[in-house]
């Protein structure tokens, strides 16, 4: 994790929405996008991605995902050269588009533009006007922070307007009554266990588990967001509720990797996200988490929302974003 930990890992992170120029084409007649998920098409000319220009966006982009038990890309990069970008190209979910000009005033100026839904949609497209290669190279490493948020929330806006579209609609009003809010759950995901103040969803299938807990407590002490506190709580629940296959095992955060703790802000929500590894206890059971905890709205207890997965056969990156990206669906019910 070198880059990307610079990027994600601040003290404080806000995301925003990115501001896109309005694309002129008529979105209503916009065909669907193509491409796999976590995947971003780059077009830069052959020399270019060879050299440092191609460097900074691998190091930037392609970068390990924080933490996963083995390493896997931030993204899966495809290079497309200006020459073969075409309409087959021009559909893609997720496109970096260098443009390198000697007459860089032609082009506007050397800077970076966010556009949405230009030749598909729902589609995300950044594209890097400059003078020469180590131009673009040097806009593209200081607005690094930018560009993945605007990928990620690309990515997870994806899969939010996915889940409303097939939605375990039995869902949300359990969560509503326990903890005044709810966020949206993908058909597929059920209810294992609730409790006064825990609740475990999960989707199982023969060879993964996508899973999201849910729990609140009161507020003791005066940093009830520090690392120390969320785990030590998080252990509590997961000892208390989780038990593993075998009598004496139950979930528990991994001390092989020290969580760490993000300050974010999303859509006027505040909270603080974790991001681990859990593993179980006298088992070799283990996978990542990431876990966004928050006041309830009167400030006395504290709210965790946790998405987790199990998927030894496969990787994980993807599983987690999909399961993380139900998170950033919450919202307060009046």
């Amino acid at each position: 994790m070198r880059t990307i930990t610079k990027i994600l890992m601040v003290a404080v992170a806000i995301i925003t929405a990115v501001s896109c120029d309005s694309p002129t084409t008529n979105k209503r007649l916009l065909p669907n996008i193509s491409g796999k998920a976590g995947e971003v098409l780059v077009v830069m000319r052959k020399d270019d991605w060879n050299g440092n220009a191609g460097n900074v966006v691998r190091d930037i982009l392609a970068d390990d995902c924080p933490f996963l038990p083995q390493k896997e890309p931030l993204y899966t990069l495809v290079n497309v050269q200006p020459s073969g970008f075409g309409n087959m190209f021009k559909v893609h979910r997720n496109i970096v588009y260098f443009n390198i000009s000697a007459t860089p005033d032609s082009l506007g100026s050397e800077r970076i533009i966010f556009r949405n839904d230009v030749w598909a949609a729902p589609q995300c497209m950044i594209q890097i006007n400059s003078a020469n290669a180590d131009s673009a190279a040097a806009i593209f490493q200081k607005n690094a922070s930018v560009i993945v948020n605007a990928l990620e929330q690309a990515e997870r806006d994806r899969v939010i307007s996915n889940v409303r579209h097939y939605e375990a609609v039995n869902l949300p009003p359990v969560i509503t009554d326990m903890i005044g809010g709810t966020i949206h759950i993908a058909n597929g995901y059920e209810l294992k266990k609730k409790t006064e103040n825990f609740m475990w969803i999960a989707d199982d299938k023969q060879f993964s588990n996508q899973g999201i807990f849910i729990y609140k407590y009161p507020v003791t002490n005066d940093n009830p967001f520090s690392v120390e506190n969320i785990v030590a709580k998080r252990n509590e629940f997961l000892k208390a509720n989780v038990p593993g296959m075998f009598d004496g095992t139950y979930m528990m955060t991994s001390e092989f990797a020290t969580p760490q703790v993000t300050f974010m802000k999303y859509k006027g929500h505040e909270f603080a996200e974790t991001r681990g590894l859990w593993e179980v206890y006298n088992d070799y059971m283990g996978g990542p988490f990431v876990s966004h905890s928050f006041y309830n709205q009167d400030g006395t207890e504290i709210i965790v929302m946790e998405a987790w997965v199990y998927a030894p056969k496969y990787d994980k990156r993807q599983y987690l974003r999909q399961t993380e990206s139900m998170l950033y669906s919450f919202e307060w019910k009046d």
